[in-house]
């Protein structure tokens, strides 16, 4: 029974990367059966999963099957294609429960929390007054491009824009500051 199993998964990853190597080259009707042949994969893949949340089986298999669809031009024909879709499945999944448990935060009492965000506000502003200092003793070309990217939120062009440095320049300062910066943090070994 297990080898049965074993040589039906084998001929349905052969046939998937199949149509999938097709259509990438172009042929439209071997993509319109990949994608009808990943959905019934993706289906019996995910309720294996997610028996406790049958419900969103479907939801997660649109998305899976959307971000194939975004992704298929990174997808290498040598490689085997269902590791590289159950990947996919896994961060849809992960994401998935990520926003449920947050969901399912906001209805938890506020009233027993209130320490907990006491704690969380104070030790908010004694990390943003330890990188203020580790910040201060780094040279512009690094400092200018965390506070604008990192802390403010703006794209690197934005800071690149602002700070009249290359958008090359801004990734590399980025990357030093921190590399500094994590090196004052680990101190002398």
């Amino acid at each position: 029974m297990q080898r049965t199993a074993l040589e039906a998964a084998g001929r349905a990853e052969s046939r998937l990367r199949d149509l999938m190597v097709r259509a990438q080259e172009g042929d439209a009707a071997a993509y319109a059966n990949f994608l009808r042949d990943l959905t019934a994969h993706l289906r019996a893949f995910l309720r294996k999963r997610l028996y406790q949340h049958l419900d969103d089986v479907e939801d997660i298999t649109q998305e899976v099957l959307l971000a194939v669809h975004k992704q298929r031009h990174t997808y290498r024909p040598g490689e085997p294609l269902t590791p590289w879709v159950h990947a996919i499945a896994r961060y849809k999944v992960v994401d998935l429960l990520r926003a449920r448990s947050s969901r399912e935060a906001l209805h938890d009492a506020i009233d027993d929390e209130m320490q907990l965000f006491a704690q969380s506000d104070q030790e908010a502003g004694e990390a943003r007054r330890d990188i203020a200092k580790l910040l201060k003793d780094l040279p512009d070309r690094h400092r200018l491009p965390i506070l604008h990217v990192k802390l403010d939120g703006l794209s690197v062009a934005e800071a690149a824009q602002r700070t009249g440095m290359s958008e090359s320049a801004v990734k590399v300062g980025i990357h030093r500051g921190i590399k500094s910066m994590a090196t004052k943090i680990e101190g002398p070994q």
